[in-house]
C-alpha cells in the first residue's frame, strides 16, 4: 500500500511538472476572443473535475493500471475558447481550439493531438454535432467528458487560457521564431488588427516572409490564420508549430524568467491545477520535450460534409478506426480494440452522415 502511495505521488508530481510546460507554452490554445482582467497574484481560476462525471470507460481504466498500454501516461485537455466575457470562460463558449497533450511519465516525451473543432461527435449528452459545442453547453467538464467518451481516453485535468495569456507568455519569453510563407503574410496583419482590437493595444506589421522572430501579438495572429489552403486543418498545424517554438524559447530561459512569465499569465488561466504545486516544480521544465504531433480525425480517415442544421462538419468516416490510430500514435498500442461504447458511437456517426458524404 505504501509503495502504491509513493507511485501515485510520483505520478502526480510528474503530471504537475508537465502542466508547468503546458502553461509556459500556452500558445497551443490560441483561437480566443476573451480577455480576462484578473491579477496574477490571484492565481489561476480553478475547477476541480470529478472523475466520476467524466465518462472514463471501465475498459480504459483497466488499460491505465500496471501492465496496461496506457499505464505511465498522463493526458491533459487544452482548450481555446471564443469567450467574450469572464463568465463565458466557464461555459457558454465553444472551444475553437482543442488539444490532447499526452506525456510519457517515464521518458518525458510529449505528444500533441489537435481534435478538429468541427468534428461530428457525441458531445457528451448522446447528442451529435460539432464537438466544440460541448464546452459551450457544459464547460470544461462536458468537454473533457466528450473527449473521454469518443476517444477512449482517461483525461481528468484541463487548461484553458485567453488572448492575453498567450500574448504575454510569448512576449515574456522574448518572442518566438516562426517561418512565415507568402500566403500567410497576406493574412497575418489582418488577424493582428482583430487581436489588437480585443486587447486594445497597438501592433507591429509583419512585412517579410521567412524564418523570423515574432512578438506575442504577431504569433497569436499567425496561429489564427485560416484563409490559406488547408483551412482549419492547416491552422491547427500552425498552432502546434508555435507551441513547439515556444517550448524551444522556454528552455533557453533561466528559472527567474520562467517564474516571472508564469506569474504574469497565471491570472488569465482557467485550470484544474493549483499554481503553488506548479511553481515548485517549474525548474525542471527541460526534462520534457514535444516529440510528435498530429490531428484527429486522420486525413485518410475523415471526410467533409455540409450537414444541414449542423453546418459544415469534419466526419470521422470510421470513429472506430480513428480511435485505434489515436492509441497507436499516443501509446504505441499496435493491437488496440475500441470499447463497445466507441463502437456504438461510430455506428451512429456513420448512420447520421452517410447521406451527406455521398453528395
Amino acid at each position: 500500500m505504501a509503495a502504491e502511495r509513493r507511485t501515485s505521488a510520483s505520478s502526480k508530481g510528474k503530471m504537475i511538472l508537465f502542466v508547468v510546460e503546458i502553461i509556459i507554452i500556452v500558445a497551443m490554445v490560441v483561437v480566443l476572443y476573451m480577455v480576462m482582467n484578473s491579477k496574477a497574484a490571484e492565481g489561476p481560476k480553478l475547477s476541480y473535475l470529478d472523475p466520476m462525471q467524466l465518462e472514463i470507460h471501465e475498459e480504459v481504466k483497466q488499460q491505465t493500471e500496471e501492465g496496461g498500454t496506457m499505464h505511465g501516461y498522463m493526458n491533459i485537455a487544452l482548450f481555446g475558447l471564443d469567450a467574450e466575457t469572464d463568465n463565458q470562460l466557464f461555459s457558454g463558449s465553444r472551444s475553437d481550439s482543442t488539444m490532447i497533450a499526452s506525456i510519457n511519465l517515464d521518458t518525458g516525451d510529449i505528444k500533441l493531438v489537435s481534435v478538429y473543432r468541427d468534428t461530428y461527435l457525441n458531445i457528451g449528452t448522446d447528442k451529435y454535432q460539432k464537438c466544440n459545442a460541448a464546452y459551450s453547453f457544459g464547460g470544461a467538464e462536458q468537454a473533457v467528458k466528450m473527449l473521454n467518451m469518443n476517444l477512449d481516453m482517461d483525461i481528468t485535468n484541463f487548461v484553458a487560457v485567453g488572448y492575453k495569456g498567450l500574448s504575454s507568455v510569448i512576449d515574456g519569453l522574448g518572442g518566438v521564431y516562426v517561418d512565415v510563407d507568402s500566403e500567410e503574410l497576406r493574412h497575418i496583419n489582418n488577424y493582428q488588427i482583430g487581436v489588437a482590437n480585443v486587447l486594445k493595444c497597438e501592433y507591429t506589421p509583419v512585412t517579410d516572409t521567412g524564418y523570423q522572430l515574432l512578438d506575442g501579438l504577431q504569433a497569436t495572429a499567425y496561429c489564427r490564420i485560416r484563409q490559406t489552403a488547408g483551412s482549419d486543418f492547416k491552422r491547427t498545424a500552425r498552432q502546434r508549430e508555435v507551441l513547439k517554438a515556444i517550448e524551444e524559447q522556454a528552455k533557453k530561459q533561466d528559472l527567474a524568467t520562467l517564474t516571472k512569465v508564469f506569474n504574469d499569465c497565471i491570472g488569465n488561466i482557467y485550470t484544474s491545477l493549483d499554481s503553488k504545486d506548479i511553481l515548485e516544480l517549474l525548474k525542471n521544465i527541460t526534462n520534457y520535450s514535444i516529440v510528435a504531433e498530429d490531428g484527429f480525425p486522420q486525413e485518410t480517415m475523415r471526410g467533409n460534409a455540409n450537414m444541414g442544421a449542423h453546418g459544415a462538419c469534419v466526419i470521422p468516416v470510421s470513429l472506430e478506426e480513428n480511435v485505434v490510430w489515436l492509441h497507436q500514435f499516443l501509446f504505441e498500442d499496435e493491437e488496440y480494440t475500441v470499447t463497445d461504447s466507441v463502437r456504438e458511437y461510430s455506428q451512429k456517426i456513420q448512420s447520421d452522415t452517410a447521406q451527406y458524404l455521398e453528395r
